[in-house]
């Protein structure tokens, strides 16, 4: 099997779920008492956002190279992000990475395309709403993406650094999300809403969205499962 390299703290909340769904979902699928050998190497999720926020990309892919290295020296056979966020560093961490990174951004695309999906929403922190990268593989291939207004991703935004980052889950902020949702799927039409950041299982599934949900974390997970079989 192969040995799974995990970049978590981004953020923690998130990083929790990633372990326990990776490790017992590998339990079931071989069927006997085994759990993979994985290594998690977590960075701060705040120098991240802040990073992200004043556009230093460059120190970002630093930042994160170091982690990658570092589960590489461990032994990982492939290295995975646990956040939306710094894929927007993406392609720089491949090209200086000696191992394979799995995309969670190409994994919700691929898996958008399997469920037959032509619009959906996204929701997630401010860089990736606004940027492309997380865009670009569903453009090219014919899917639309619709983001929020404005003003709904800056509330967006506020929630999950100042609520969901740290655990805080409050049912005012699941309503307020639910209006937004369902706004966009009366005026845009949307099919589903890709849930694009990794603490928004935290409040939002398919039980409480007014419209089914691409949770990319719980996708990513199932790749990540697969590939560890393999």
């Amino acid at each position: 099997m192969k040995k799974l390299g995990l970049v978590g703290g981004m953020g923690p909340e998130s990083t929790i779920p990633y372990y326990h769904d990776i490790v017992y979902g590998v339990q079931k699928r071989i069927g006997k008492n085994f759990f993979p050998n994985l290594v998690i190497e977590s960075v701060n999720v705040f120098d991240i956002l802040r990073l992200c926020d004043e556009q230093k990309y460059d120190k970002l892919t630093n930042y994160l190279i170091q982690a990658i290295q570092n589960l590489i020296a461990s032994g990982a056979d492939f290295i995975a992000l646990s956040a939306n966020t710094p894929h927007i560093v993406f392609d720089r961490l491949q090209e200086q990475s000696s191992v394979p990174l799995v995309s969670i951004v190409e994994a919700t695309c691929n898996e958008a395309i399997r469920l037959n999906k032509h619009k959906v929403g996204l929701l997630g922190t401010i860089f990736t709403m606004k940027e492309d990268f997380f865009k670009k593989p569903f453009y090219s291939s014919g899917i639309e993406i619709i983001t929020p207004t404005a003003q709904e991703m800056e509330y967006i935004n506020l929630k999950i650094s100042s609520e969901l980052e740290l655990g805080i889950v409050k049912e005012e902020t699941l309503q307020g999300f639910q209006k937004i949702i369902k706004r966009m799927q009366q005026e845009e039409s949307i099919e589903a809403v890709i849930l694009g950041c990794t603490e928004l299982p935290l409040l939002l599934n398919d039980e409480v969205s007014p419209i089914p949900c691409l949770d990319t974390m719980k996708i990513h997970i199932q790749l990540l499962i697969d590939l560890i079989i393999e």
